[in-house]
C-alpha cells in the first residue's frame, strides 16, 4: 500500500465496508465511495458558496459546496465532517450550530457516493484556507441554479445536492 495515495474505503450497495480503493481508483471506475458535503446558511436562506482554486485536480475553478470531502479509510462520516471543516474553513465544528439534514445513496440518487449532507447556521462567512478556494458568495438555491444553468462551472452533484436540499 503506497501511504502517499489517499486510501478510502470501498463500500456495497448497502454502504457496508467490502475493501480498499484510491480516491484516483474510485473516480476513475465510478467506485462506491463515502463523501461528507454541508452548506453554510445564513438567516436570509442563502448558500455561502465557494469557488474551488484554478490548482484543484478535481473541478478547478468551480463553484462548490461551502465544505466537502472524501470519508478516509476507517474514518466515519462525522469525523470526515469535522475534519474538512477545520482543513478547508478552519473552524470547529463544535463551536458551530450544524445539523445533518440527509444521507444519500448513489444507487438510488445518480450522485457521485454516498454522501452525509450537513447544514451550519451562521450569518459569519469563513475564513477560508486560500489554498482550497480563491472567493465565495451568499447566494439563495435559486440564484445558485441560475448560475449553473446559465454555464457557471460547478462542482459535478452541487446542483443536485441544492435541489434536493433546498427545494
Amino acid at each position: 500500500m503506497n501511504e502517499q495515495e489517499e486510501w478510502l474505503d470501498l463500500v456495497d450497495e448497502h454502504d457496508q465496508v467490502v475493501g480498499l480503493t484510491t480516491r484516483e481508483d474510485a473516480w476513475k471506475h465510478q467506485r462506491p465511495v463515502r463523501v461528507i458535503n454541508a452548506f453554510f446558511v445564513n438567516s436570509r436562506g442563502e448558500l455561502w458558496i465557494p469557488r474551488r482554486t484554478a490548482a484543484k485536480r478535481m473541478f478547478p475553478g468551480c463553484l462548490d459546496m461551502s465544505v466537502g470531502g472524501h470519508v478516509e479509510r476507517g474514518e466515519n462520516d462525522l469525523s470526515a465532517f469535522k475534519r474538512e471543516t477545520r482543513e478547508e474553513l478552519n473552524l470547529d465544528v463544535d463551536t458551530l450550530d450544524w445539523r445533518e439534514i440527509t444521507a444519500l445513496s448513489p444507487f438510488h440518487t445518480g450522485l457521485s457516493a454516498f454522501m452525509h449532507v450537513y447544514e451550519i447556521r451562521t450569518d459569519a462567512a469563513p475564513d477560508f484556507n486560500p489554498a482550497d478556494f480563491s472567493e465565495a458568495w451568499w447566494l439563495t438555491p435559486a440564484e445558485l441554479l441560475v448560475r449553473i444553468n446559465a454555464g457557471e462551472p460547478a462542482r459535478g452533484d452541487l446542483a443536485e445536492l441544492v435541489r434536493r436540499c433546498y427545494p
